[in-house]
């Protein structure tokens, strides 16, 4: 067939541009249009063999304007939008459809100014694709940000991907592209053919879908947001949420290992019930998730994140992943989840390159790619970028009922020279190191989000000295809640994995930290990174026998449950898991019906119960006034002893660290006070698997000073273990 021109209306540069796929503007020709006294109604529609028009009771045969699709009709009134088309293809298959070009634009002139200057805090609600109602027409409306793309089409498995079907129109000037596909809905599998201004067309996955298809697979899921019931009313307003001087104990969770079911790893409602459970019984205060957005490759723990408002299919629907939070807050259990700002991998379904320019990464690749990770760095000087992400951060606050988010990789973010060698980086506009913009974006985050989300917790991946991280943004601060204590982490991972007998020479290990324990609100991190490449698990870690290796554990454990800031570790620290942690096998949970691996777990339960029910070992957390050395120098007998005081409940608390394997009899500790002191713990009673040796329950203060200590006890000492004194009616 040759080309025909039955509409003068449709010129040749147009008819080309559209069926080559390269029109800006498809809606200019397209659609329904008034042609002088008549109106007439084009659509695209390759490898259809002929097309009718059926408006009301009128069904109009389409003239073919070329052999590449172009159908048009003629009809004397405006069809309105009611009108459908009814389609003869190629392959035999008949079907009807409606004209998405007889729809307007569902983009205000305020979303489009809050988009381009980047302050559009619920960014979801405009981009993505979001199903909704149109003049009484049900679809799905489609809209994504590619400002430099020549032309942009949804394509999906309703219209046999081809991005000839539905282009899409452009709002100039801030570049978002967008279309309403009538008769879509739930379930509907899509992404966006995008052809740049130089090269061939390409499919990405929408960086705003609230859905993902399971891996390998990579194209966008059309779901519904809001029609999930929540029952987490009590605890989302509950005035102690948040509240630093509360006690918080975190449990690190990887949701697609923590257990297996018959099937492999448990879906996010069997999860929400047994892990609810566990954590319950354990006493932790909150779960902190590895990061579940959704992400192409297992071994990346969810840290190279493609899908950044989609919680990962894995493990089921986004109502699911509600459910697990709504269950857990329904037991009393706070819920963090790991948030990756720094950094994204370069799948070609992601947003490098998204509309075929270096759009959300930068340009220079010594400023846009990560030499640790492979992956490519976020442009935080851009206002799209950080709207982006600022609404990303808010969604799961809001969306997803999120408590925390623990942001990572925030030293990454804060130096431009970072894991780089001189040359390998560009200065910022003062000649430093310092990353201005990511720096003022990590401002705005936690500004933003305080102010958005009362009640949440920010938590900041920091390894450096970078000051003022948890001082507030009024203050000059970075406006975090709290950061991991990194330094804490090395330090007393290092001296406990010293033989005992060497522990003496390296005392300052365990002591440092208490130096700057109170120069930011902290918190203590065991986590998945301490227990992978090569590192070996924490038990196996320790030195000595099984038996000795349990010791130091319990030890260990005991020693940072005391120690000032908040509390986290990684899941099968908490029973002495002896293997390294793999994302691909559950935890081995049959170590816990042996006595050694039952024992650590009982002991961090009851850690958990004493440090819920004593305030002194959370109430002061972040003031100098909450611990104070009894004697830090005590080398020659690896003792450590030290008190931990809430002054606002009026308790002391006196803890006594044995590092050797040697028991030691009538050791002389100081104490605050006269009277009888009980021991509340001890890390070597035979229930944790101990050798059983204490202080038959108490000891009692003489009048003898002792360092610095008007009062003193004879205590007993077992090996490698801490006991822990309260002075009796302390309760």
């Amino acid at each position: 067939m040759t080309d025909r021109t039955i509409s003068k209306s449709v010129s040749e540069a147009d008819t080309h541009a559209l069926l080559e796929a390269r029109h800006r503007d498809p809606f200019s020709v397209l659609g329904p249009h008034r042609d002088g006294k008549e109106w007439a109604v084009r659509a695209l529609l390759p490898s259809a063999v002929s097309v009718t028009l059926r408006a009301g009771d009128d069904a109009v045969p389409m003239d073919r304007l070329h052999e590449g699709g172009l159908f048009e009709a003629k009809v004397d009134a405006d069809p309105g939008r009611d009108y459908l088309f009814e389609v003869e293809w190629d392959s035999g298959d008949r079907s009807e459809l409606r004209d998405p070009y007889a729809f307007p634009s569902g983009m205000g002139e305020v979303d489009l100014h809050l988009m381009g200057e980047g302050t559009d805090l619920r960014l979801h609600e405009k981009l993505g694709a979001h199903p909704v109602e149109i003049e009484g027409v049900a679809g799905v409306r489609f809209a994504v940000w590619a400002p430099n793309a020549e032309r942009v089409s949804v394509v999906g498995n309703f219209n046999a991907w081809d991005g000839r079907r539905y282009p899409m129109r452009l709002h100039p000037g801030v570049g978002i592209w967008e279309i309403f596909l009538p008769d879509l809905g739930e379930g509907a599998l899509y992404k966006y053919e995008i052809r740049p201004r130089e090269g061939e067309p390409f499919q990405k996955s929408d960086p705003l879908a609230f859905r993902s298809e399971l891996r390998p697979q990579t194209a966008s899921v059309v779901h519904r947001l809001g029609g999930y019931e929540w029952g987490d009313h009590e605890w989302m307003g509950s005035p102690e949420r948040g509240r630093h001087d509360r006690p918080m104990s975190v449990y690190e969770v990887h949701a697609g290992s923590w257990r297996f079911g018959e099937d492999g790893p448990l879906g996010y409602r069997d999860l929400a019930h047994q892990l609810g459970d566990y954590v319950s019984e354990m006493g932790f205060t909150h779960v902190e998730f590895l990061p579940v957005a959704e992400h192409p490759y297992d071994p990346s723990w969810g840290y190279q994140v493609t899908g950044y408002f989609a919680p990962t299919s894995r493990y089921g629907a986004p109502d699911d992943f509600k459910y697990l939070v709504d269950h857990l807050h329904q037991r009393g259990i706070g819920v963090i989840v790991d948030w990756v700002p720094a950094h994204f991998p370069r799948d070609q379904a992601g947003l490098r390159r998204f509309d075929g320019t270096p759009l959300y990464e930068h340009e220079d690749p010594r400023q846009g790619e990560h030499p640790d990770w492979g992956t490519l760095i976020f442009n935080f000087g851009r206002n799209e970028v950080r709207n982006f992400l600022l609404a990303n951060a808010l969604f799961w606050l809001q969306e997803y009922h999120i408590d925390g988010l623990r942001v990572d990789a925030v030293a990454s973010m804060l130096y431009l020279d970072y894991s780089r060698e001189p040359g390998q980086w560009v200065p910022n506009q003062y000649g430093g190191r310092e990353n201005l913009d990511s720096i003022e974006f990590l401002r705005r985050v936690n500004e933003v989000v305080h102010r958005e989300a009362p009640g949440v917790l920010t938590i900041a991946e920091e390894s450096t000295a970078f000051p003022g991280v948890t001082k507030s943004v009024s203050e000059g601060g970075l406006g975090f809640s709290m950061k991991w204590n990194m330094g804490w982490m090395n330090d007393f991972l290092r001296f406990m994995e010293h033989e005992s007998v060497h522990r003496q020479y390296h005392f300052n290990l365990m002591t440092f930290s208490l130096m700057y324990a109170f120069s930011e609100r902290f918190m203590l991190p065991l986590s998945h990174d301490e227990v992978v490449h090569g590192k070996k698990s924490l038990l196996a870690k320790m030195p000595g026998d099984d038996w000795q290796k349990a010791a130091n554990l319990r030890l260990a454990l005991g020693f940072m449950w005391a120690h000032p800031g908040k509390k986290l570790i990684f899941m099968g620290i908490e029973f002495g898991e002896w293997e390294e942690w793999s994302e691909a096998r559950p935890l081995n949970w049959g170590l816990t019906d042996q006595e050694l691996h039952r024992g650590v777990q009982g002991y961090v339960r009851d850690l958990n119960r004493l440090y819920r029910e004593r305030p002194a070992l959370w109430e002061a957390d972040d003031d100098p006034v909450g611990f104070e050395w009894i004697d830090f120098q005590d080398q020659a007998q690896s003792v450590l002893s030290f008190l931990r005081r809430a002054p606002d409940a009026g308790e002391e608390l006196v803890f006594v660290c044995n590092f050797t394997p040697v028991p030691r009899e009538g050791d002389r500790v100081g104490v605050p006070q006269p009277g009888t002191y009980d021991e509340i713990l001890n890390g070597d009673s035979g229930l944790y698997g101990g050798s059983n040796m204490g202080n038959q329950g108490a000891v009692h203060a003489e009048e003898i000073p002792a360092h610095g200590q008007n009062w003193s006890v004879l205590v007993t000492l077992p090996p490698l273990a801490m006991v822990v004194l309260a002075p009796r009616g302390s309760d």
